[in-house]
Order: C-alpha cells, then structure tokens, then sequence
C-alpha cells in the first residue's frame, strides 16, 4: 500500500511538477479517499497512506500556487467498480447481493458512487472552470462525512 499510495504518488509529482513548472502550469490530480479525514474499522495501513495523499496534495499547492501549478484531491467512499464486484465474489461466494447491499448502506445515500461520478468531479477539477481552486479535497461521499 506504501509503495503505491504514497511512494507512487510521491514519485509522479516529483516528475511531474518540474515539467510544470517550465511550462507556465498545470494540474496535479490525486486520488485519496474519505479515510483521509476519518477512521475505519481494520484499514489503519490504506488511512495512513490516504492521509499522507491529502497532506501531500495540500503542500504541493502551497509551494507551486506561484508556478501556476494547481493540486487538489477527490477522497471518495465506496465506488462501485468491478474490483468491488470481483473482491465481493471471490470473498463472499453465494452472498454477493446480500453484500453489495450492505456496502450500498455504508453512504447515506444508500448507493455507491459511480466511476462517471468520479470522472466527472476529476474532468472538473482539471478544467479551466477550476482555475481558481488548489489545494482542495473533495469528498465524493454520497454523504458519509455529514454522519
């Protein structure tokens, strides 16, 4: 999860931001999730890195908002995507409605969020209508963090 969630991240801004920077701008998009900002019952690795992810967003916009490099974050719940399905099938064989549903539950909304919701938050966000937002997470919660 290290390697990945923060290492990778990590790596890709590194690359990325000096590119940038000569070229007068750009967008840094990262993915974390609303573990960043609450905790969850057996998921203290994939919070940490999470955390780490939102923390890492917030200073990249702090310290390029003058490169006209712009970093935000989209902190999702529960997206339902075929990984999701793939990880109900395999561990809950027999039982995949009965779980989907109970993952469904999780959001006030009663549903999970949709990979199209996602694109469209992060089409947003790397937009030119964005121009004036940096530094930014944005949960796609479906209304868990008002719990």
């Amino acid at each position: 999860l290290y390697r990945v969630n923060v290492k990778g991240v990590f790596l890709c801004t590194q690359a990325a931001v000096p590119m940038m920077v000569r070229q007068g701008g750009g967008v840094i998009l990262n993915m974390a999730s609303i573990v960043a900002f609450i905790g969850v019952a057996d998921r203290f690795a994939y919070s940490m890195t999470k955390g780490a992810v939102l923390t890492m967003t917030k200073s990249v916009a702090i310290d390029y908002v003058k490169h006209n490099v712009r970093c935000n974050c989209i902190c999702p719940a529960r997206i339902h995507t075929p990984f999701v399905d793939g990880f109900v099938k395999m561990n809950y064989p027999g039982r995949e409605e009965e779980v989907l549903q109970q993952l469904a539950e999780y959001q006030p909304m009663r549903r999970m969020g949709t990979p199209e919701e996602v694109a469209f938050l992060a089409l947003y966000l790397c937009s030119d209508e964005a121009s004036f937002v940096t530094g930014q997470a944005y949960p796609l919660d479906g209304g868990v963090l008002n719990q």
